[in-house]
């Protein structure tokens, strides 16, 4: 391959002129060298490139050529994770862009942009700025031009919500989910059209190759065969960013119709993101990370169903069907394939943290199971998954009451990444479960753990962290009997999780503390109040365990109070829900994949010579782009009775 590309850069050279046939040549190899992730080569390629178009001129196409060679040069120094300059290439192409007054490749350019910060998050405001670029441009071309640029629209649109999740701004976040999700279903209510109108002119097409037609039927038929047609030429005529080209897709992918594209640029960049059905898988995933923490079950399940069907049928069109390993890909393939599989994984991920929110152990595990098989199959290409299972393994066994191993996994997890941010979170979610423990040397681990997340928590983008570190170290100051600081810690955490997150499930345990709290403090008014609204989202969230935690604190409420009557029904409610629990319980721990899920070891993989997963990394979903899918620190009622305030008389070391 490299000696066939060398003889043809000779060739090029040979070449005086032919300023068109060069610069196609040279974007032509670059994509070559791409696909078999030759890097360098290509980067020196796309150096000559920028050399010629430097020297020929400020023509119109001059500038185009200039726009395409830098925008793969960007892609090829992400993969190599040089993002600064990646930027800088990416700046030199919007300048170009701007020269020729040509807002759809502005809106290309502004939009990487921003996609590389998402990836490299260097500081709050250089990210804000590239957020505001594309608002500006976009804002700036006209409205039919934006409708007939839907590349452009997903992209921007996913960058949005990308940047809005991680500052943990929901709420105008989901504006954008909005619009996504109404242009998909536009979008798939066209392409179902095309379809019928294609499969009805078919139709006519073999009536009207009938010998015997009557004439009268065959101009009739003939008229309505012109009718559709224009009908289908109005749906797909071309717009100036479909122009063929012999460019292949903007991050090295294979040829597609137009129809399965969605384009980001004009020719001679051709450019798109992802393929269509990957976009659209993408868009299930943000409708579920969006209705998950509001308890949207239902809405979830249909997402999750929806973008698996769709990925596993791109899986098997890259030759994944059943039992193939990474070994077994293509080089060409391996990009696609990591896009799905990490799409399919990210699914999976929030499909576990529904199943254990609804104490559905069973359907958890074999989520679980499934993750743990494609990992084993595709290690190398889904690394960056390991921590993930890890930290879901420990969720497994905190909500089935294994804390012990909970505390493992977190810890692996922890390990497995360089995410700031994940490690912070697996620190709170094994302080958690060292709390569910309860004796005395559990305690002082989980402090050790929340200590230093704690004197950093302000440092993170948006605010995961810190209601996390807030939760649990109320809780263990509960435990410590410092109540009245407790209650100050909590009901800050409380304050940011209604306000920027929305997480119901969260919400639910931090008014459950509040409201054992006040119960503590002898304040039975606030309690009742609390202890009611929390038992509301546990119902909603069909959150078994919180339900049973409030019902044992209701209980304690009512016989404080003397209303023997609400006590007798809590009390026999709670017992039905404890003895529901328990059967789900019993259902997990014998189920043949339990052990498996909780043993203290990690995942046995092989890891695979000369496999390249640094061009599958480039769109690695739940890390570059940091699109949060843990779920929240859960606490069990089994082991964790917050009113036993006399249990815990220990040291009160304060972090």
């Amino acid at each position: 391959m490299n000696d066939g590309c060398s003889r043809q850069q000779l060739l090029l050279k040979s070449i005086p002129s032919c300023f068109e046939l060069k610069c196609r040549a040279y974007s032509l190899l670059s994509q070559c060298y791409h696909l078999v992730g030759a890097i360098p080569p290509q980067k020196q390629l796309l150096y000559k490139g920028l050399d010629l178009t430097n020297s020929a001129g400020h023509e119109l196409s001059v500038k185009l050529w200039s726009c395409n060679f830098n925008s793969q040069l960007a892609n090829a120094l992400i993969i190599e994770g040089d993002y600064q300059n990646s930027i800088s290439a990416l700046e030199s192409g919007y300048v170009f862009s701007a020269e020729i007054c040509y807002p759809e490749l502005q809106m290309f350019f502004a939009t990487s942009i921003l996609h590389v910060h998402l990836m490299q998050w260097y500081d709050d405001n250089s990210v804000e700025q590239a957020v505001n670029k594309c608002d500006e441009v976009w804002e700036s071309m006209e409205p039919e031009k934006r409708q007939q640029c839907v590349g452009l629209l997903f992209y921007n649109e996913l960058l949005h919500i990308f940047y809005r999740l991680r500052i943990c701004d929901y709420k105008n976040a989901a504006q954008h989910l909005d619009k996504l999700d109404a242009a998909m279903k536009a979008d798939l209510q066209q392409t179902q059209y095309i379809e019928d109108l294609t499969k009805e002119m078919n139709a006519l097409n073999q009536s009207l190759s009938r010998s015997d037609l009557h004439y009268k039927d065959r101009l009739a038929l003939t008229g309505k065969h012109a009718q559709l047609q224009e009908q289908l030429r109005s749906i797909t005529r071309p717009t100036s960013m479909s122009k063929e080209s012999l460019e292949p897709g903007h991050f090295g992918n294979v040829r597609r119709t137009s129809r399965d594209k969605l384009e980001l640029a004009p020719y001679p960049i051709d450019g798109e993101w992802l393929p269509k059905s990957a976009v659209y898988a993408l868009v299930d995933l943000m409708v579920v990370i969006f209705s998950r923490p509001k308890g949207l079950f239902k809405e979830c399940s249909k997402r999750i169903l929806s973008g698996m069907l769709t990925i596993q049928e791109e899986l098997v069109k890259l030759g994944i069907a059943d039992g193939v390993r990474e070994v077994s890909l293509q080089h060409s393939a391996i990009w696609m394939a990591g896009v799905y599989l990490m799409l399919i994984m990210q699914l999976l991920e929030n499909k576990v943290a529904i199943e254990l929110t609804r104490s559905e152990f069973v359907e958890a595990q074999e989520a679980l199971v499934q993750m743990k098989n494609w990992f084993l199959r595709f290690p190398t290409i889904l690394q960056a998954c390991e921590s993930m299972i890890e930290m879901l393994r420990g969720q497994y066994a905190h909500y089935v009451g294994c804390y012990h191993e909970a505390t493992f996994h977190y810890i692996e997890a922890a390990k497995l990444t360089e995410s700031k941010s994940i490690q912070a979170m697996c620190q709170v979610y094994a302080a958690v479960s060292y709390i569910c423990i309860g004796d005395a040397e559990s305690s002082t681990l989980a402090l050790d753990l929340i200590g230093p997340v704690y004197s950093m928590m302000d440092s993170f983008v948006g605010v995961r962290e810190k209601t996390s570190v807030l939760f649990a170290y109320g809780l263990l100051l509960m435990k410590q009997h410092d109540l009245q600081e407790a209650r100050n810690r909590l009901a800050k955490g409380l304050q940011l999780t209604h306000n920027h997150l929305g997480n119901l499930q969260l919400v639910a345990q931090y008014l459950t503390i509040l409201g054992s709290l006040a119960l503590a403090l002898h304040d039975t008014v606030q309690a009742r109040e609390i202890l009611r609204s929390s038992l509301t989202l546990a119902k909603k969230l069909y959150d078994i365990p919180t339900q049973i935690w409030v019902l044992s604190v209701l209980t304690t409420l009512y016989q404080e109070l003397g209303e023997k009557g609400n006590e007798m029904e809590n009390a026999e409610y709670q017992c039905k829900k404890a003895d529901d629990l328990q059967r789900r319980l019993v259902d997990a721990h014998s189920s043949i994949h339990h052990i498996e899920l909780i043993d203290k070891v990690r995942l046995e993989i092989q890891q695979l010579k000369g496999v390249d997963i640094k061009r599958a990394g480039s769109i690695s979903l739940g890390v570059d782009l940091d699109i949060p899918g843990s779920i929240g620190a859960s606490v069990s009622t089994s082991s964790l009775k917050l009113m036993d305030i006399d249990s815990g008389r220990r040291g009160k070391r304060k972090i």
